[in-house]
């Protein structure tokens, strides 16, 4: 077969055909009398052989040293061939994810992609130091003009320092990255949505607040969390049963305190948590319980003070001492010195008995 006919068969061009002759690769075994290439039936195998692997990526130096090597391994060559389609795939996902960042970024001259791309590079410094010290020298302008790329980095960077910059850079711009943390939250990675979490927090403003409050039925529990504390924040009284539980569960436990004591200043509401914390502190363990009586430490009012008063004779020596300091470092004019009424605390056991007080007026 000469070379034209094994051209138009295999779809390799002439050109290529004469490449891989010179290279020997894949040569004629024949001439016509006329010094044509004349190719036999193994030629063509050899050929369709080149081309089968040449689909798989491999080089034509790759595929003369597998022909050339008698102990050549097929398996070996396809774990390679995997390996290297993955690293191309996460270049060519980088790529993607570049150019979109840029676009994204609306520019209107090259000034504008030159300013982008340098803030892409300064992010993806190999040293979590060198983005670190990047993310802290970002002003406004350059935050606002970034902020996809800086949100994107901010939800991948596994350095806690680095992200740490990151955050605090995205909270100097405002607002601008709020709706894309916000959709964030409802990421299939776990990370991601924890992190998203985490800046929307740092950022603090009432819309990054909302986006919180808004995930407060979320399912994934440390997103639900920091939902409640944020909807606490915001003067919501209902929230009060959950914030305690939190407490109880050892998650965010010193926020959810800080909330609850800002809510019984700011609300008025330090009975409703007292009887919350009351009844939870019936059926806790003793590690539970001392983190729901050191939950009581802002918490004023006499229904307050009569709890920690049976807390301060609890059989666990770390409750009844938390109570005893909490209840030394009130203010001794309140219910303790009542002059109209004496308090009876009859007792306080975990998992039996909740506080019961009973008031007898002064004959």
């Amino acid at each position: 077969m000469l070379i034209g006919e094994v051209s138009a068969r295999s779809g390799v061009s002439a050109r290529m055909l004469r490449h891989y002759d010179r290279i020997g690769l894949v040569s004629p075994t024949a001439r016509t009398h006329g010094g044509y290439r004349e190719y036999s039936e193994e030629d063509i195998r050899r050929l369709f052989h080149v081309e089968g692997l040449r689909s798989l990526g491999l080089a034509l130096q790759e595929i003369a040293d597998a022909f050339g090597d008698l102990s050549f391994s097929p398996a070996a060559m396809v774990d390679d061939l995997i390996a290297r389609t993955h690293a191309r795939l996460a270049q060519e996902t980088k790529l993607l994810r570049d150019l979109s960042q840029v676009q994204a970024s609306e520019p209107t001259g090259w000034f504008d992609v030159l300013k982008t791309i340098g803030l892409m590079r300064g992010l993806d410094a190999e040293d979590a130091s060198e983005r670190q010290r990047f993310a802290l020298s970002l002003d406004k302008e350059e935050v606002a003009r970034g902020v996809i790329p800086l949100v994107e980095a901010a939800l991948t960077d596994t350095d806690l320092n680095a992200a740490g910059a990151l955050d605090w850079a995205l909270a100097q711009g405002g607002d601008a990255a709020v709706p894309i943390l916000s959709d964030a939250l409802d990421s299939p990675d776990e990370r991601r949505r924890h992190r998203a979490v985490e800046a929307l927090t740092k950022i603090g403003s009432p819309r990054a607040s909302d986006a919180l409050v808004d995930a407060f039925e979320h399912p994934d529990p440390l997103v639900r969390s920091r939902a409640s504390l944020a909807r606490g924040r915001r003067g919501d009284t209902d929230v009060i049963p959950t914030l305690v539980a939190l407490i109880v569960d050892g998650r965010d436990d010193v926020e959810a305190s800080d909330v609850l004591a800002d809510l019984a200043a700011r609300r008025g509401c330090a009975e409703e948590i007292t009887s919350a914390i009351g009844t939870e502190l019936a059926r806790a363990g003793d590690t539970e319980r001392q983190r729901l009586t050191a939950a009581l430490a802002d918490i004023r009012g006499q229904d307050a003070d009569v709890l920690l008063t049976g807390l301060a004779g609890d059989p666990d020596r770390r409750v009844a001492l938390t109570a005893t300091f909490l209840l030394r470092s009130r203010d001794q004019s309140g219910v303790l010195q009542g002059d109209s009424s004496s308090l009876t605390v009859v007792r306080v056991r975990s998992g039996e008995d909740a506080l019961r007080t009973s008031r007898e007026k002064t004959r």
